[in-house]
């Protein structure tokens, strides 16, 4: 499935897990590649975060670069992602074996980077595949590895829709997008308002 371009912007509404709200701006790069800078503000669990976030894709939709700063009451923490697009990784200049392989990054704190996966992957009706990623945790900035997998089920009227499965956080739901790719409803997460 062929995805429309992302819009010039993007916004996000958080529910349930937590208050808050997300933005996002793109733009295309002379690589081939899009830019997406984004900020998202939330209250979960007591504790407030912001989180500041850019990010370049390559031609092919694989993340190059991610730059996220994250704020709390602990303070504010900044982590560089440098990926080659084959699967390697640096963070903070520093080689990060255990990200072998992820071709995306993953933030806790927005509801858009699922979009990269989905849009690269290209899954016809009733293809599965994994796509584990770099993810970024919002209150304290740390990297790990997220293994997670998509089906992609039967379109709904807004556009494509996945079922999403998040192993290491017993999370499981469907995504709705729409067609661009973007998400509509993260169910528990956020819901698309612009």
């Amino acid at each position: 499935m062929g995805f429309a371009e992302f819009p010039g912007d993007a916004g996000w509404r958080h529910v349930d897990a937590r208050d808050g709200f997300e933005a996002a701006w793109f733009r295309g790069e002379s690589c081939g590649g899009r830019r997406i800078d984004g900020t998202a503000v939330a209250v979960e669990d007591g504790p407030s975060w912001a989180v500041r976030y850019r990010i370049l894709l390559g031609p092919t939709g694989r993340t190059l670069r991610a730059e996220v700063e994250s704020r709390s009451v602990g303070g504010r923490l900044t982590v560089v992602l440098e990926a080659d697009g084959e699967g390697c990784w640096l963070v903070d200049g520093a080689a990060a074996p255990e990200l072998d392989g992820c071709l995306d990054v993953d933030l806790e704190a927005s509801a858009l980077t699922n979009a990269f996966p989905v849009r690269r992957l290209g899954l016809a009706v009733g293809e599965r595949a994994s796509a584990p990623a770099a993810y970024v945790r919002a209150a304290d900035a740390t990297v790990g590895r997220l293994e997670q997998t998509y089906l992609r089920v039967e379109d709904e009227a807004a556009g494509p829709a996945y079922d999403y499965e998040a192993p290491a956080f017993d999370f499981a739901c469907r995504l709705r997008y729409d067609a661009s790719g973007l998400a509509l409803d993260y169910p528990g997460i956020a819901v698309r308002v612009r």
